[in-house]
């Protein structure tokens, strides 16, 4: 039985791993293969690693990790959890089952876009979620909003001084905040997005009205995420209204022994998740920290 097993090895899941193989915790790593940020190829405001690839940053991770006896690495996708406290089993798809004391659950969230044709294709090269990951690379260029509500008015007060300027694309004609965002500086399209498309160097955006806008990039105001995988319902944890985990501040779930970290779970008194290589890194840190304590008592 391991001491603890990290599902997801996205920066929180690797983090953990380091911290619980530094303070020579038996423990397993369960890498899907599966990362919210697989389709992009350059993360930011990460110091230190600011444009690297994700997958370079993964690759040089697991190397690190490799110098840590306590840390097995293993590509496998986790099926399902059962359990408790001291006796959690693992069932892997590939039919395997293994069992530790403690659970980190690191497999983060997927985003969910707005059904514009073409929009997933663009999706972490020329269309974005984040201002702070992506926003400072399209300096004094024109780029769009995807989404007329009260996101795009959050987007437009933080891109507004970076960039050259804003558009902003509908998704329905029951969007009405018009007035507001151009008080606030965007430039509001006619008719809604009905495509978008890659071009030579951002994209295309198609509305309704026949008329066609080249952006040096896009962000989207009207997105959602879900839970990447169906721990959290399997075990019971207690949810947020943001659709994360509640976690207090060492990772703990509501579930004795589960942990989580990452862009799936925070604490209550946040809004939301922060999609932040750093903050994932150091929730994984806080939450292995926390195995730590429990089982040194």
């Amino acid at each position: 039985m391991y001491d603890a097993i990290v599902i997801g090895a996205g920066p929180a899941g690797l983090q953990a791993a380091l911290t619980l193989g530094r303070m020579h915790r038996s423990m397993l790593v369960l890498d899907s293969g599966a990362y919210r940020n697989g389709t992009v190829s350059h993360m930011h405001n990460v110091i230190g690693d600011d444009g690297t690839a994700p997958d370079e940053y993964r690759s040089r991770a697991r190397a690190q990790l490799a110098a840590y006896v306590d840390v097995e690495f293993r590509r496998a996708t986790a099926a399902s959890i059962t359990g408790a406290a001291d006796d959690f089993t693992v069932a892997l798809s590939d039919g395997h089952r293994e069992s530790a004391r403690r659970i980190i659950l690191a497999t983060g969230v997927a985003d969910e876009l707005p059904d514009v044709p073409g929009l997933d294709e663009l999706w972490g090269q020329h269309a974005f979620a984040c201002p702070f990951c992506d926003g400072h690379e399209f300096a004094g260029s024109q780029i769009g909003i995807i989404g007329a509500g009260p996101r795009a008015g959050h987007l437009l007060a933080l891109l507004g001084p970076v960039v050259g300027g804003i558009t902003v694309f509908s998704l329905d004609a029951a969007d009405d905040d018009t007035a507001l965002l151009e008080a606030a500086g965007a430039r509001v399209a006619a008719g809604a997005a009905t495509a978008v498309r890659s071009a030579t160097r951002g994209g295309v955006i198609v509305t309704a009205a026949g008329v066609d806008t080249e952006v040096a990039g896009l962000f989207v105001a009207a997105g959602s995420f879900r839970q990447r995988a169906p721990f959290a319902e399997q075990l019971g944890t207690r949810m947020l209204a943001s659709g994360s985990i509640e976690i207090d501040d060492f990772g703990r779930t509501s579930v004795a022994g589960v942990f989580a970290a990452g862009d799936l779970a925070h604490r209550a008194s946040m809004p939301g998740p922060m999609a932040s290589v750093i903050q994932s890194a150091a929730a994984g840190q806080l939450a292995a920290s926390g195995i730590v304590q429990e089982l040194s008592v």
